[in-house]
């Protein structure tokens, strides 16, 4: 029986998100040839394939583009790295080290559930000092000016394709309970939101609707 069939050679292996078996797994990257196989037998090489990925668990092909998704570990890295950013744009907008007791407290809490457990006031002002600028720690906000503008920039939009709507408006909610620990939002404090909000890719008016909906049920 005559047939054709590819013979693969692995280049490298990996981790990467299998959409087959819905989690991280290994993949082999593999380049092969095409065969004509007389009963199973190769007898004549034909045209060389293009790269591809298969998982070693389901056994399932990706191009390479499948390495564009990326895994549980990266996907946890990249939401706290926005949360960070987040939580210190806001602190500065609020007072930066002078800001209320709440709002430091409330800024330690979002950091802490999103992974850096043993944060402390001490550690979250160096932090803030390392992402502001020294002469205009809140530069203008919604320009390119502040040094806390381009990290927002920098940590949130790679986490904008791999959220959902649901996702994107809790990392903007969590922003708002730093700001509103204290009180109403400040003028500060709602144009580094409205800054959030823009690289999360609302627009104004969503922007504005979700921070309404965190002052009526996360005021103290």
């Amino acid at each position: 029986m005559v047939a054709v069939s590819a013979r693969w050679h692995t280049e490298l292996l990996g981790e990467f998100y299998c959409l087959a078996c819905g989690g991280d797994r290994n993949y082999r990257r593999q380049r092969g040839r095409n065969w004509l196989r007389l009963a199973g037998i190769p007898l004549l090489p034909l045209r060389r394939t293009a790269a591809t990925l298969q998982c070693t668990s389901c056994r399932h092909r990706y191009g390479l583009d499948a390495l564009a998704h990326p895994t549980s570990g990266q996907l946890l890295a990249l939401l706290r790295n926005a949360q960070h950013a987040v939580a210190l744009a806001v602190l500065a907008a609020s007072g930066g080290p002078g800001a209320a007791p709440a709002v430091k407290e409330s800024a330690i809490s979002v950091l802490r559930e999103a992974g850096w457990a043993d944060l402390d006031e001490p550690g979250l002002l160096a932090d803030l000092a390392a992402s502001t600028e020294e002469e205009d720690p809140l530069g203008e906000v919604c320009g390119c000016g502040s040094a806390l503008v381009v990290e927002l920039h920098t940590a949130i939009e790679p986490l904008v394709p791999h959220l959902l709507g649901p996702g994107l408006t809790r990392v903007l909610t969590q922003g708002a309970l730093v700001a509103l620990a204290d009180g109403p939002y400040r003028p500060a404090e709602r144009s580094v939101l409205r800054a959030i909000g823009q690289c999360l890719g609302f627009n104004r008016e969503e922007t504005d609707a979700t921070l309404a909906v965190a002052a009526r049920t996360l005021r103290p």
